[in-house]
This record gives structure tokens, sequence and C-alpha cells, in this order.
């Protein structure tokens, strides 16, 4: 009965690193220092805790998964621009083509905190 619960254990657990693995993105285009940027100011916004790292990390790592890192860059700079003042940024918040290319940004990031975010049981 014992083999059979350490075999079960095992399975489990490689299901769970499989899963793991599946969500970490190891075979993108976004660099170490752009990972990096988004961890550290995902853990400004979120505590400098180490649960806040582990969620920045998967959060990053999801987004890479669903979004290339051109599309990334292009959203990251349209909403940059967007925080502007002036005749520059009103183009940027007033054009369909950047609105969508930030939609799409912005379903990655659900996306993210949905597989990062979610509560878990205690």
């Amino acid at each position: 009965m014992n083999r059979m619960l350490v075999k079960a254990l095992i399975a489990g657990g490689m299901m769970v690193a499989a899963g793991l693995t599946a969500a970490r993105a190891d075979d993108n285009d976004y660099p170490t220092e752009a990972r990096a940027d988004y961890v550290f100011g995902c853990m400004a916004a979120n505590g400098q805790t180490r649960e806040a790292l582990t969620k920045c990390a998967c959060s990053i790592d999801a987004i890479a998964a669903i979004l290339p890192y051109d599309k990334y860059v292009q959203a990251s700079t349209i909403l940059g621009m967007r925080q502007g003042i002036g005749q520059r940024a009103n183009e940027f918040r007033s054009t369909k083509m950047f609105d969508d290319k930030v939609a799409e940004l912005r379903r990655a990031q659900a996306e993210a905190e949905i597989r990062c975010y979610r509560p878990t049981a205690n």
C-alpha cells in the first residue's frame, strides 16, 4: 500500500512540475533585463516580499508566454507616451491602432493575474 502512495505522490509531483515548467515561458525572446525590470516594478507596487517576488516573476513569465516581446515593447511604449501632455500624447490616446496594441497587453496581464495572483489554499 505504501508503494502505491509513493508512486501516486511522485506522479502528482511530476504533473505539478510539468505545469510549472509550461507556465515559465523559457522559449521566448524576452531579455533577462526586461524580465528583471518588470519584476522590480511589480514588486515596488506589490510589496518587497518573497511572495511578491514569486507572483511578479510568474506574471512576467505568463505575459511572455502570451505576448511576443516586440508587441510588449510597443504596448509599453504607447502606455508611457499616453502619460504625457500635449498634442503628441493626445495622438497616442486617440489612435485605434494604439488602443488595439494596449488591449493585447491588458489581456496578457489579465491572464497573468489569473495564473499568478489567485489566492492559494492554506
